[in-house]
C-alpha cells in the first residue's frame, strides 16, 4: 500500500517550526555579535536584479560583463517577487530558456536547440541521468540561479551545447534574522516558508529554510504534497580557513499525475481540444519523488592571491510510482479508441563527487592575471526497475471517452515483464584556465578541461557500455572599448561519449558540440544595470547515423558513421538591473534557427521573449508584471490511414503563438510585516505546454495567490 511520509502530517510540521523558532528568536534579541568578514562576504545579498557577477563559466568570480559567454542570474528578488517557488517557474524567466512539461512530473529543458542536461549545485554536478527533472525541485533553498549559455566546456566538459545552469544555494546572512511566510491560493494552495540565520558565535554560524506546500490542482484527479527541509552550518577554523557542511532535503508526493499526456488529433486528422481540466490519469496514480543531498565544502585562503576550494557532495534520489499511460488515436464521432497502459516504477540514483581547486593572482611581463588549476572526479550509479500485468486483463484496459472518464481504472496487478536498468558513469577531469591581462584593456580567458568518462551496465536489455576521453578547449577575448563597454569573443566545446561502432568495429568518437559566439556587454546607469547583446553559432558533429551500407542488416549487425547533427545560430538580447530609478528589471529576447533536425526545429519556439518588470511606488507599495512570449510551435503526426476522404494527408498539431501574463502587487505593512498578492496567466491564455512528444496537455487557468511576510 502507498503510504506517505510522515512530514505530510501538518502537525508535525508545525512542531517543527515552533521549535527553530523558539532557538532562533532569542538569539535576534543579542545584536553584538558581529560576523567574521568571511562569512560576510560569502552571503552578500543581490539587491534588485542585477547579480554584477557569476562564477559558473570560468571558477573565477568575474563581472558579468567579463565573462565571454552568454550569462543570466535570476536573483534572489526575482523569485521573491514573482512567487517562483520551484525550479520550473524559475527557468521560466530566464533568457533563452525553454522549460518542456511533457508531463505533470517530468520536464526536459532546453536552449539554443539542444537539450540542457547539465545542472549544477554551487558549481558541481553531473549530466542528469534521462537528460529530464522529475517532480521539479523547490526553489527556497537557492540564493540566485546561473545560466550560462552555450557550451560550458571548463566547468562540465561532458554534455550538449546548450546551457549549464548553476543553483547557488543560501549560506547564512551577516545577521540573525528569521523569515516566516505564509502563502494560500487557487486549487487550495497552502504553502508555509521558514528561512531563519543564526550566529551561535564569532565563528559559527547556520542557516535553515523548511517549507511544506499541499495544492490541488486544475487537472482532473491530480494533488501535489511538497516538503523542503535545508541546513547550512559555517565554521571558521582560523582567519584563514572555513569549513561547511549542508544537508538538503526535497520530498514530493503527487496523485493523479500524468505519464504520458492527452491525445492530440482525431482518427481523421482533426486536432482534439479537450477541457483543461482533461486527465489520462488513473484515480490510484501516484509518483513520490525524494532527494537528498549532502555536502562538505573547505576554503583555506594561503594568501592575499592564492585560495583552495575543495567540495565532496552526495546526492540520492529515490522514486516510487504507479503509473497510468493512455496511447491510441480516438475516433472523433465516439471518442473510442484509446487503450490504457499500467506500470510501476522504481529508481535509486546515488551521486558522489569531489571537486578541487586553487585561484590565485600572478604576475607576468609586469602586468596580472589570474589562473585556477583544478581536479573533480564523479560517480553516479543508477537503478531503476518497471513491472507491468500482462494477465489479468487489467494492465491495459478500453479506455471511454476522456472527456467525461473520471480514471476509474481497475488496480492491476503489477508483477509482469520485469525490466529496468543498472548502470553506474564515473568521470576523471583535470582543468585550468587563466585570465591573462594581454593590454590594459584587452583580457584573454584560455584553458582546458580533460574528461576521462566511462560508463558501464545496461538498461532495459540494451547496453551502455562505453567509455571515452577528449581534451575540451576554451577560448575568449574580452576587450574594454570604455570602461563601460566591452566587446567579446569565445568558443569552446562539449563531447559526449557513443557506443555506436563503424564497420571496422571501432567504438565512434565522441559527439563534438561547438558553440562559438561575438558580443558586446554594457555597465549602465552607474552599475545598476547590465546588458548585453550576442551572436552565438552552435554546431553539433560526428552525431551516429546507420552506415547505409548496412542498412539491410540484421540489429545486432549494423554499424554506424559519424554525421552532422542539429545546428543552430541566432541573436539574444538581455538587460537586468534598475533600467530607471525604481524600475527593477530583467529583459531577454531570443531569435535563432535550427537545421539539421526538422521535428526539432518545429517544436523548439525560435523566438522567446522573456521580460519582468517590477515598479516600486513608494517606501510601502511596489507592482510588477513577468511576461512570457514564444512564437508558435507544431509537430508532424503523421498521415491520415485508410478510409477517409483526406487518407494520406499530412497530421500537424499546431500550438499559435502566444503570452503568459504574471502579476504581482506588494504593500509593506510595517517593518516586520508584508502582504502580496501574484496572479499567473492573466489573461486566462489556453495553450499546450509543449509538443516536444507526440502528445501534450494545457497549461494552468488563471491561478490568484496571496502572501503574508513576517521578517524579525
Amino acid at each position: 500500500m502507498h503510504q506517505r511520509h510522515p512530514l505530510t502530517t501538518p502537525c508535525k510540521y508545525s512542531l517543527i517550526s515552533l521549535c527553530l523558532a523558539s532557538t532562533l528568536v532569542p538569539a535576534l534579541a543579542n545584536d553584538t555579535v558581529d560576523p567574521i568578514e568571511t562569512i560576510e562576504v560569502s552571503s552578500a545579498y543581490l539587491q534588485g536584479y542585477n547579480a554584477h557577477a557569476a562564477s559558473g563559466a570560468t571558477r573565477m568570480e568575474l563581472a558579468i560583463k567579463d565573462i565571454p559567454q552568454s550569462v543570466s542570474v535570476i536573483t534572489n528578488a526575482q523569485l521573491e517577487d514573482f512567487l517562483l517557488t520551484n525550479t520550473n517557474l524559475a527557468l521560466d524567466s530566464a533568457t533563452g530558456v525553454n522549460v518542456e512539461r511533457i508531463e505533470t512530473d517530468r520536464t526536459y529543458y532546453t536552449a539554443r536547440g539542444f537539450d540542457i542536461t547539465n545542472f549544477q549545485t554551487d558549481g558541481v554536478g553531473l549530466p542528469l541521468t534521462n537528460g529530464n527533472n522529475h517532480a521539479g525541485m523547490d526553489s527556497a533553498i537557492y540564493e540566485r540561479i546561473e545560466i550560462i549559455r552555450g557550451a560550458n566546456g571548463l566547468m562540465t566538459g561532458v554534455g550538449n551545447p546548450s546551457a549549464t545552469v548553476n543553483f547557488i544555494r543560501k549560506r547564512p546572512t551577516a545577521q540573525n534574522s528569521l523569515d516566516i511566510s505564509g502563502t494560500f491560493g487557487s486549487h487550495s494552495l497552502q504553502r508555509l516558508q521558514l528561512d531563519g540565520t543564526q550566529h551561535f558565535s564569532d565563528r559559527i554560524s547556520g542557516r535553515v529554510v523548511l517549507v511544506q506546500q499541499t495544492q490541488d490542482s486544475y487537472l482532473d484527479r491530480y494533488s501535489r504534497d511538497n516538503q523542503a527541509a535545508y541546513l547550512f552550518l559555517h565554521a571558521a577554523i582560523n582567519e584563514q580557513t572555513q569549513l561547511s557542511l549542508s544537508h538538503s532535503y526535497d520530498n514530493s508526493e503527487a496523485t493523479g499525475n500524468l505519464w504520458g499526456a492527452l491525445p492530440l488529433y482525431y482518427t481523421d486528422g482533426t486536432p482534439t481540444a479537450y477541457s483543461r481540466n482533461t486527465s489520462t490519469a488513473a484515480d490510484w496514480s501516484f509518483w513520490d519523488v525524494v532527494n537528498n543531498s549532502t555536502v562538505l565544502e573547505l576554503n583555506h585562503q594561503f594568501s592575499d592571491d592564492w585560495r583552495l576550494r575543495a567540495t565532496y557532495s552526495q546526492k540520492r534520489t529515490d522514486e516510487d510510482s504507479n503509473l497510468f499511460y493512455v496511447f491510441g488515436t480516438p475516433d472523433r464521432a465516439t471518442e473510442i479508441g484509446l487503450t490504457g497502459y499500467a506500470s510501476e516504477y522504481l529508481l535509486a540514483d546515488k551521486r558522489k563527487s569531489f571537486d578541487a581547486y586553487i585561484e590565485g593572482d600572478i604576475t607576468l611581463l609586469d602586468r596580472e592575471h589570474q589562473v585556477v588549476f583544478g581536479v573533480n572526479t564523479a560517480e553516479a550509479e543508477y537503478t531503476d526497475q518497471s513491472l507491468y500485468d500482462f494477465t489479468t486483463g487489467n494492465g491495459f484496459p478500453g479506455i471511454p471517452n476522456l472527456q467525461t472518464w473520471t480514471g476509474n481504472a481497475v488496480y492491476p496487478t503489477l508483477v509482469d515483464g520485469l525490466a529496468g536498468s543498472a548502470v553506474k558513469q564515473t568521470q576523471d577531469a583535470w582543468y585550468a584556465t587563466g585570465r591573462f591581462a594581454v593590454l590594459d584593456n584587452l583580457h584573454l580567458i584560455l584553458g582546458g578541461r580533460y574528461n576521462k568518462w566511462a560508463t558501464e551496465g545496461t538498461s532495459y536489455g540494451v547496453d551502455r557500455t562505453v567509455q571515452d576521453s577528449d581534451l575540451i578547449p576554451f577560448a575568449g577575448f574580452v576587450y574594454d572599448v570604455t570602461d563601460n563597454i566591452n566587446v567579446y569573443t569565445s568558443y569552446t566545446e562539449t563531447f559526449q561519449a557513443q557506443q555506436e561502432l563503424d564497420v571496422n568495429n571501432q567504438q565512434l568518437d565522441p559527439v563534438i558540440g561547438k558553440s562559438q559566439e561575438i558580443g558586446f556587454k554594457f555597465d549602465l546607469f552607474q552599475g545598476s544595470t547590465v546588458a548585453s547583446v550576442a551572436y552565438f553559432d552552435v554546431q553539433q558533429t560526428n552525431l551516429a547515423i546507420i552506415d547505409p551500407q548496412t542498412a539491410d542488416f540484421a540489429p545486432d549487425a549494423v554499424r554506424y558513421i559519424g554525421s552532422d547533427g542539429i545546428s543552430s545560430h541566432g541573436v539574444e538580447f538581455e538587460i537586468a538591473g534598475e533600467i530607471l530609478p525604481d524600475l527593477q528589471a530583467s529583459i531577454g529576447f531570443t531569435d535563432f534557427s535550427i537545421t539539421g533536425e526538422s521535428t526539432v526545429a518545429d517544436y523548439t519556439p525560435s523566438q522567446l521573449l522573456k521580460m519582468g518588470l517590477v515598479y516600486t511606488l513608494n517606501q510601502d507599495v511596489s507592482t510588477g508584471i513577468n511576461i512570457r512570449w514564444q512564437d508558435d510551435i507544431s509537430r508532424d503526426q503523421g498521415t491520415v490511414g485508410e478510409g477517409f476522404n483526406n487518407a494520406g494527408s499530412a497530421i500537424i498539431t499546431r500550438q499559435d503563438a502566444y503570452a503568459v501574463v504574471d502579476l504581482m502587487a506588494k504593500y509593506q505593512v510595517n517593518e516586520a510585516v508584508s502582504v502580496a498578492l501574484n496572479v499567473f496567466n492573466a489573461t486566462d491564455k489556453k495553450y499546450l505546454t509543449s509538443l516536444y512528444w507526440a502528445q501534450g496537455f494545457y497549461a494552468p487557468p488563471r491561478t490568484i495567490n496571496a502572501t503574508v511576510s513576517w521578517t524579525l
